[in-house]
């Protein structure tokens, strides 16, 4: 999967990967209602795009939500809103450089998820073009 921003792809890894963020910042976020508290990237998550005109208020739930996540333990992650015994494929064997749920989410080629999604929504914004998932 990746962000897409017309012809310009951000990979970000498997479906179950991408669900996982956006579970675990709704089941710990958002109080298990997806688009509680972030409607715009929930938008986003639920039909798989977001208009340019949703865009800035989307970087600004994606600022809340890295500074939140700062303050959740690496156990705090929800890998199924659905199934919440289920975990990662990889289980409890995460790099000790992963303090908090902010830094845990990295992507297929290594780069931190929130990073990614920051710079698709500053593509899309710059290049007047919707953000979507692909």
């Amino acid at each position: 999967m990746s962000l897409r921003v017309g012809p310009i792809a951000y990979p970000i890894g498997t479906g179950a990967f991408l669900g996982a963020f956006f579970d675990t910042v709704t089941g710990r976020l958002e109080d298990g209602a997806r688009g509680r508290r972030f409607p715009r990237l929930g938008d986003l998550y639920q039909h798989g795009e977001l208009d340019v005109s949703h865009l800035d208020a989307a970087r600004g739930e994606l600022s809340d939500i890295r500074r939140q996540l700062t303050l959740l333990p690496p156990s705090a992650l929800i890998w199924d809103l659905d199934d919440p015994a289920a975990a990662p494929p990889w289980g409890d064997d995460i790099a000790a450089s992963i303090t908090d749920l902010s830094d845990y989410f990295v992507t297929s080629d290594g780069r931190q998820l929130l990073d990614v999604i920051q710079t698709a929504l500053d593509t899309g914004i710059r290049l007047g073009r919707a953000v979507s998932i692909g």
